[in-house]
């Protein structure tokens, strides 16, 4: 029995699976999505790290995959890209500052990277469109927690009772 038994080899050698074009997601909108996987990353000679995304929320886009460069390492872009990345790290639990400081890390490493995966936020999108529209795609905006983070107002403690200092022997 051979392999290719049902199909016929003696064709034109053209075939199209079909598909097409997937639409974005339009610009602003707000999604639920996991980081699947965080490294350093090198195109060129950039560095960066590179965020893969898989949105879950809403179901209309539930399992895309968006990519996400930040370039943390760039003189011009770095600042804001560390804000960014600051933010998806307290998002997600802050375990990536620990980990660096646990580990001596000046940068952070593809493993203490991975601190930053696993978890839900919520990511306001946006779009690009190259100028000969030949390439468009989805890019984050901004992030934020998935719930709300704790208020910050402080919370008034009781009054500490009247100690009654009569029978203390000093």
């Amino acid at each position: 029995m051979s392999f290719f038994e049902t199909t016929d080899t003696k064709g034109t050698g053209n075939f199209e699976l079909g598909g097409g074009e997937i639409a974005l997601i339009p610009n602003d909108t707000k999604v639920l999505a996991v980081c699947e996987d965080a490294k350093n990353d090198m195109y060129n000679t950039e560095e960066t790290i590179k965020l893969k995304w898989r949105v879950s929320q809403p179901a209309e886009y539930a399992n895309r995959i968006l990519f996400q460069k930040l370039r943390v390492y760039d003189p011009a872009k770095g600042a804001q890209h560390k804000r960014m990345l600051a933010a998806i790290a307290t998002n997600a639990g802050g375990k990536l500052f620990a980990a660096m400081e646990k580990a001596g890390e000046s940068t952070p490493s593809d493993a203490s990277l991975a601190t930053i995966t696993n978890q839900p936020m919520v990511l306001q999108l946006g779009t690009w469109e190259l100028d000969d529209k030949s390439k468009k795609g989805n890019w984050v905006k901004a992030v934020s927690p998935r719930k709300p983070l704790a208020s910050a107002a402080p919370v008034k403690a009781a009054p500490a009772p009247a100690l009654d200092t009569g029978d203390v022997p000093f």
